[in-house]
């Protein structure tokens, strides 16, 4: 019998850390190859972590809700060979270079984040006591206070407040929370301590209701953004009286040939990306005072998940795509979206992302750019609107298919001339459409 640690995954460049929430597997249980063993979520997607090998689960080295750096063994598993404890040997080492560096960087990120927006959670309380980059964050995002951090005893060397300390007092903590419908009525003190954001009264009908994790995370990401870059728009009214009257034409045999439905996000996707190769500088990202040029151009599409909460999977080199196979990436992480089966990578180094808020019903929007990227489109919904035809016999009004288009970017690093210039481009890309050409 071997022994095989199941480590927690890397899971993209910029993810560090996962929390723990479910176990799927118990100790003493069976598990074949590449069977789900625990589920995990980062900030950005929930997944589930396959096991490497066939074998009995044998220990469970981290409990459910518990935040674990990527490369840390969560399990062990009993199995009939050593062959992949062998092979984990081998890459043990550059394992541990990559999670040290990729905990270095997140620990900076979080810093800059406390610095610019003025946390009052801070490295050191009243006391004395210092509190890790990896506390501050819980903290935060637990909304535990200074004070609150301040009275916690601490069990690590000079009574400092470990993560396990953080986490057993916010799980203590919620065991306190009162119901979250409260009646009219005085809330004692001791009590608001518990909910954040709670009136001393409220009305019978009103609910008091707590942010979803997933919710948190997006809040602070947006803040985080608009502080971040300077936020201007740019709009331009596009005709795609020739791409609706072609896919018309075309998408009941399009479905019969390629067994999926045609829509028009795909057909903009592609021209949006053919656009960005045409504009590299809109494809690029700020660090401190350098612009970082991005080689691929890897599309964001902004998603809707049941919830009510938006993910951003991405569409990797989108310019090398034509037009199947844009509406079948499109099709399937949209798909995968909505039952929540996406993958930490396939969120990961967006360069440029697009959103869709005509689906709701939105002429126009005005986007948070998505960080580190410098730009974001909005689609707005298609309308039939009367306007002016010019021909060679004159002017006259017709019914044409028209939309809005907002182009956010970051007015730092991109100037009026290119913001206007790239969506410019793109109307005269999408009007240009031939009506007659194959798919």
């Amino acid at each position: 019998m071997a022994k095989f640690e199941l480590k927690l995954p890397k899971m993209g460049e910029s993810v560090a850390e996962a929390t723990i929430t479910s176990w799927l597997k118990q100790v003493g249980e069976t598990i074949e190859l590449d069977e789900a063993v625990v589920e995990i979520a980062t900030d950005k997607v929930d997944s589930e972590v396959p096991s490497e090998v066939e074998g009995t689960l044998v220990e469970i080295l981290f409990e459910k809700d518990t935040i674990v750096a990527v490369g840390q063994t969560i399990a062990i598993i009993e199995t009939n060979t050593s062959e992949e404890i062998s092979n984990q040997s081998n890459q043990e080492k550059e394992e541990e270079v990559v999670v040290v560096e990729q905990i270095a960087q997140v620990q900076k990120t979080i810093e800059s984040a406390v610095d610019i927006k003025n946390s009052p959670i801070t490295k050191t309380s009243d006391s004395g006591k210092f509190l890790s980059p990896l506390v501050r964050k819980i903290a935060e995002t637990e909304g535990v206070s200074m004070k609150e951090l301040d009275s916690l005893s601490g069990s690590g060397k000079d009574g400092r407040v470990t993560k396990n300390d953080i986490l057993s007092y916010i799980e203590d903590r919620k065991n306190l929370q009162p119901a979250k419908v409260i009646k009219t009525e005085t809330i004692p003190l001791e009590t608001t301590d518990f909910v954040k954001s709670a009136p001393t009264s409220v009305n019978g009908e009103d609910e008091i209701i707590e942010m979803t994790r997933m919710g948190k995370l997006v809040s602070k990401h947006m803040v985080a953004s608009v502080q971040t870059s300077a936020h201007v728009q740019s709009f331009i009214e596009i005709d795609v009286t020739n791409i609706v009257k072609w896919r018309a034409k075309v998408k009941d045999a399009y479905f019969t040939r390629e067994g999926e439905k045609l829509t028009f996000t795909p057909i903009l996707m592609h021209a949006v990306a053919s656009t960005i190769k045409k504009f590299p500088m809109i494809n690029i990202a700020v660090q401190g005072d350098t612009i970082i040029k991005k080689k691929n151009i890897n599309l964001g599409m902004a998603a809707a998940l049941p919830d009510g909460n938006l993910i951003v999977p991405v569409i990797k080199n989108a310019d090398q795509l034509n037009l199947v196979g844009m509406t079948r990436q499109v099709n399937d992480l949209a798909i995968r979206a909505r039952n929540n089966q996406l993958k930490p990578d396939e969120i990961q180094d967006g360069t440029y992302t697009v959103t869709n808020v005509g689906s709701f019903g939105s002429v126009m929007g005005t986007p948070i750019i998505n960080q580190p990227q410098v730009a974001i489109l909005a689609l707005g919904a298609i309308r039939k609107v009367p306007a002016v035809i010019e021909t060679s016999e004159g002017d006259f009004i017709g019914i044409r298919q028209k939309m809005f288009v907002s182009h956010s970017y970051d007015h730092r690093v991109v100037n009026g001339a290119l913001g206007g210039m790239f969506i410019k481009t793109l109307k005269e890309t999408l009007e240009a459409w031939d009506i007659n050409q194959e798919f």
